[in-house]
């Protein structure tokens, strides 16, 4: 039964999410009310005007001016309630901390993701460090619940999609042209997420695993890649279809 009062959209796992969530319902009821009227309509001037057995011919009219007047108002006012609630939600999904708590930098490439964790600050894992997958193996985002997370979108070849369904939103990753956007995980679990945009011709093995985690998991798992010796970040070639700049060797005394 919930997973009707939603739509069939995923329970959400993000603060934002409730804006996408609000107006995907809203969206649904004004299309089922517009949709019952309409229907009404329909079947009452069938019954309404049907054929008789004296063959009775409706009165005809070359037009009808207050009923123009309406159904040329109508749309606009629908269109214009929409417009409103639409951006309203956008600016709300789209708006951005002035310092948010972590940044993640996203690489989508043919045909797999790395994340590079701009860590640096973070007293408890002080580096930044990445994780990166392949067409073979899924790779894994960690994001800590609770907090707010940056996610810098880069592309070194064509345009992906980066989508997480449970946050509801979902955002071009376009070659040369990096986006951004925020968002803080509500609801600890893994879900999976995946590229939204026709990529190419793996573009159905671009998955990867999110785990939203409590801070202190969040910590452990990527003072486990530093010691891996997976430091430094990957970035996107100032060229497209070239190879991504390795992260710099790291100097030691």
């Amino acid at each position: 039964m919930a997973q009707w009062t939603r739509w069939g959209m995923p329970v959400s796992a993000s603060e934002q999410a409730p804006w996408i969530g609000n107006l995907w319902n809203g969206a649904w009821i004004a299309s089922l009310v517009i949709g019952v009227f309409v229907w009404g309509l329909i079947f009452w001037v069938m019954f309404r005007y049907r054929r008789r057995s004296d063959n009775e011919v409706p009165k005809q009219n070359r037009y009808n001016l207050p009923l123009e007047i309406l159904y040329t108002l109508v749309p606009f006012l629908i269109v214009g309630v929409l417009f409103y609630f639409t951006v309203q939600s956008q600016d709300n999904v789209l708006a951005k901390n002035a310092q948010p708590q972590h940044t993640v930098n996203v690489l989508g490439q043919k045909w797999s993701w790395t994340f590079n964790y701009m860590e640096e600050q973070n007293p408890a894992v002080g580096a930044v460090v990445h994780e990166g997958g392949t067409i073979e193996k899924i790779p894994d985002l960690y994001l800590p619940v609770n907090e707010s997370v940056r996610f810098n979108l880069a592309s070194a070849d064509v345009i992906h999609s980066f989508w997480i369904p449970e946050f509801y939103f979902k955002l071009d990753v376009i070659p040369g042209h990096p986006n951004s956007f925020d968002v803080t995980p509500n609801r600890t679990g893994t879900f999976l997420a995946k590229c939204a945009e026709l990529c190419g011709t793996y573009h159905s093995v671009m998955l990867f695993n999110v785990h939203v985690v409590s801070v202190e998991e969040y910590n452990a798992y990527l003072k486990g890649l530093a010691a891996k010796g997976q430091t430094g970040e990957w970035k996107a070639p100032v060229w497209v279809n070239t190879v991504p700049s390795a992260p710099a060797e790291e100097e030691h005394p």
